[in-house]
């Protein structure tokens, strides 16, 4: 059984050894915390991590207003290190962090990790995960159909209209943390001087992106798709096109890399000078405490905007992935921009219409509609792989493409406009609906599975006609893709902002020497983050003296709430954050209020009536006093069982702060279990409105499987095991460790599973008893996983026990 991505935690505990005589107390030494996979330390297979130390990082101790040395980190870093000589025998350290993180990378054996918890002066152990650009889709866009107006997101957001008002980006730089980019793209070399950045993949000072003929793997060119969309200035505009930008290649080949060298660029990135950073890569871990999160919390800190995408794994909650969960850094959902629907009818030449038929995607409206009032004969190429359209004529035609084997239906449609093709037919190859997909390269219509067959069937002797009809716009709307929050344990709304992901025409290197610079159609929220970073820069150059958490108010105040056309409603807030980023508006915005969003956390439905306090703050950048009415409004109708109080009235002075408090009283006994969402409604007596979204959640059903976990010795060997399991569980399972007095884990001495249960429908705290008679005596560690659906949490309980 394998439990992939989970997160093993080792918290403050003592223990105290039974005295004999004038014997003292034993306490067993705290450990550190390790993030990651109970799996990967059963093994001798050498892995890497990253140690963080409690000697705080240059920047953390900045923020604690303490004094900190780069003498004084490397001497504390030097002690750990000899102590990993000895008790990680097999560790070699890598790269070494100071300013953003404190701590190293490391080199060691699976089965070795569990023993650097034990050294004095390791607050945490991390995995070094794999990170990968967050795109989905990618369309190649020829030369000769390429026209500046494709570029429809920049003006969208209202770059076009900030350009107008001279705020370009200039004299801000933002540092691009991805697969390299191509600094010699005429749309690009504007935006970098002498200096381009670092390369963390080959260590020099060349952060080009991987070429085709690298041996160690596919060619990458993200990194310029995304600095682009930030700053090019040519055949198209970024947001800024006026910025600054350096790059630091951290994923690459094939698009991936790893946590240590995300770490070292965000840490170059801000000793370099950057103002704003873009990480448009991601993972699956939600979590905000992984060392990722961290260091750019830290980077928030100390005054570099640090913007990220919040993952592709939507449409569920709880999907969002670090970075996206950093408490501090603005994490980015991806939207899709205003659309025109269609109708479609297709009809065979023998009489029969197919009613399933539906429009999936389109160049351009003109092209869907020269469709209608022809007859087209229909080519099978099978799954529209390159090598199905080979040898076949598809010039005037319509390709029949089967759903499936892996490939895209972009790279299906594209495909089939190499060939000639005037259109395409995608039928599923399962049962089910498909997606709709804008901008696809040739006109395309899909069909159930049943319809699809049945065309494939005699599509040798019959032709096709289509009749397509204009049916109405769909507004911006939320991408499915984008990955929803909120995070685990700080219960936090992610994304959030939103800004356009899909689709998004920009920058590219064509890897082919006669023709080296393209651009390309992309889509994910790798697409999305660099439309915020980009009109981050842009209200820095207009706004010199704000901070970080000005941009981020800014960006979060004056966003446009989208409504989802399929409901009618507003987009839950951990689906669209605050809503979609408006760049005008965000520069004419009179009032600032942080947190753009906060969350009252979690309430138990048993506890009754419970009181949260926290606070927001109104900044007045006008130059007049203004005072504000402050109102709450709840979303989900809960009679009397929940009530907010803030002041009602608040005067803030031209250029002040001013605090005010806020607390909610709820009564959970008679609330149902479940999301709460309302909004501070903020209004200025100029007239200007900031809704600040807010969420609580009781006895949240669909939280992670397990979430808090312990043993407890009630003496004579016997032991309470005990999780907190928010929904149940289908599987819950107690395994036994070897240890010794110090709670070194040794995953070679398992001893066993005594407790294995399914369907476990109990909720919140479960107990289970634990007999430890039948096991010598000596010391153990008990590990306890649980799997609910295809979620599953695995931890390793803090307390040591001891069989006598």
């Amino acid at each position: 059984m394998v439990f992939a991505a989970v997160v093993l935690i080792l918290s403050t505990f003592s223990f105290s050894a039974q005295a004999t005589g004038n014997q003292p107390t034993k306490e067993v030494q705290q450990l550190a915390k390790y993030f990651g996979d109970i799996q990967e330390i059963k093994s001798s297979k050498i892995t890497t991590v990253i140690v963080e130390l409690e000697e705080p990082s240059m920047l953390e101790a900045k923020e604690k207003g303490k004094k900190q040395t780069k003498k004084k980190l490397k001497k504390a870093r030097n002690a750990i290190k000899a102590e990993v000589g000895k008790k990680a025998k097999s560790g070699k350290v890598n790269r070494e962090y100071d300013h953003v993180f404190s701590g190293f990378s490391l080199d060691v054996k699976g089965s070795e990790i569990p023993n650097l918890l034990t050294i004095p002066g390791v607050k945490a152990v991390y995995p070094n995960v794999e990170y990968t650009a967050t795109t989905l889709e990618e369309i190649i866009i020829e030369k000769d159909a390429y026209s500046p107006e494709m570029m429809h997101s920049a003006p969208f957001i209202g770059s076009d209209t900030a350009w107008e008002m001279g705020y370009t980006g200039e004299g801000v730089t933002v540092a691009i943390i991805d697969t390299g980019v191509d600094y010699t793209h005429p749309d690009l070399a504007h935006a970098f001087g002498d200096y381009k950045g670092w390369d963390f993949v080959d260590n020099d000072n060349d952060p080009q992106e991987t070429p085709a003929d690298d041996p160690r793997g596919e060619s990458t060119a993200h990194g310029t798709h995304v600095a682009g969309t930030v700053a090019a200035n040519g055949l198209i505009k970024g947001v800024a096109p006026d910025a600054t930008l350096l790059g630091y290649r951290v994923l690459g080949p094939g698009g991936s890399g790893s946590t240590e060298n995300v770490v070292a660029a965000i840490e170059r990135a801000v000793l370099d000078g950057a103002d704003v950073m873009n990480l448009s890569l991601g993972n699956s871990l939600n979590n905000a405490d992984w060392a990722t999160s961290i260091a750019l919390d830290h980077a928030m800190a100390d005054g570099v905007v640090a913007v990220t995408s919040n993952g592709n794994a939507g449409p569920d909650n709880w999907t969002v992935g670090s970075p996206g969960t950093s408490r501090e850094a603005i994490s980015v959902g991806a939207t899709m921009l205003p659309y025109n629907v269609y109708t479609a009818e297709t009809t065979s030449s023998d009489g029969v219409s197919y009613n399933s038929s539906e429009v999936q995607g389109f160049p351009s409206d003109e092209a869907l509609l020269a469709l209608n009032g022809k007859e087209y004969e229909l080519v099978d190429v099978g799954f529209g792989a390159p090598a199905d359209f080979a040898g076949k004529d598809l010039t005037g035609k319509i390709a029949l493409i089967s759903r499936g084997a892996g490939i895209a239906f972009v790279d299906k449609a594209t495909e089939a406009a190499k060939a000639g093709a005037e259109g395409a037919i995608i039928y599923n190859n399962v049962e089910g609906v498909m997606p709709i997909i804008p901008g696809m390269a040739v006109p395309t219509i899909m069909l159930t599975q049943a319809d699809g067959q049945a065309l494939l069937a005699k599509a040798d002797d019959v032709t096709v006609s289509f009749n397509i009809e204009f049916a109405g716009v769909v507004g911006e709307t939320i991408a499915d893709f984008s990955s929803r929050g909120p995070v685990v344990d700080t219960w936090m709304i992610k994304p959030d902002v939103s800004a356009p992901g899909v689709n998004i025409t920009s920058t590219v290197p064509t890897h082919n020497p006669e023709d080296p610079h393209g651009y390309a159609a992309y889509q994910g929220t790798s697409m999305a983050s660099p439309h915020v970073a980009g009109a981050a820069a842009v209200l820095l150059q207009a706004n010199p003296n704000w901070g970080v958490y000005d941009v981020k108010a800014a960006l979060m105040n004056t966003a446009e709430k989208l409504i989802d056309p399929v409901t009618g409603k507003v987009y839950p807030h951990n689906t669209q954050g605050t809503g979609s980023i408006r760049v005008v508006d965000a520069l004419e915005a009179k009032s600032l209020v942080t947190p753009g969003t906060y969350s009252f956390g979690y309430f138990e439905k048993k506890a009754g009536l419970q009181v949260e306090r926290q606070q927001f703050s109104i900044k007045n950048i006008t130059k007049k006093a203004q005072k504000y009415s402050v109102k709450f409004e709840l979303n989900k109708e809960v009679s009397s069982e929940l009530r907010v109080v803030t002041s009602s009235s608040v005067k803030v002075n031209p250029g002040a702060t001013q605090a005010v408090n806020v607390s909610v009283a709820i009564n959970t006994k008679n609330m149902d279990a479940g999301y709460y969402e309302g909004n501070l409604v903020i209004t200025s007596d100029s007239g200007e409105v900031t809704n600040v979204p807010t969420i609580l959640f009781v006895d949240e059903p669909d939280y992670p499987p397990m979430t808090d976990l312990g043993v407890t010795a009630l003496g004579n060997n016997q032991f309470e095991t005990y999780a907190y399991l928010p929904g149940g569980a289908d599987i819950l399972a107690v395994e036994i460790y070897g240890s010794d007095a110090n709670g070194t884990f040794f995953p070679d001495r398992y001893v066993g599973m005594p407790i294995f249960e399914t369907n476990i429908t109990e909720k919140g705290y479960i107990y289970r008893n634990l007999d430890g008679n039948s096991l010598p005596k000596g010391y153990y560690r008990v590990a306890i996983i649980a799997m609910k659906g295809d979620r599953t949490s695995a931890y390793l309980a803090a307390e040591l026990i001891e069989i006598k």
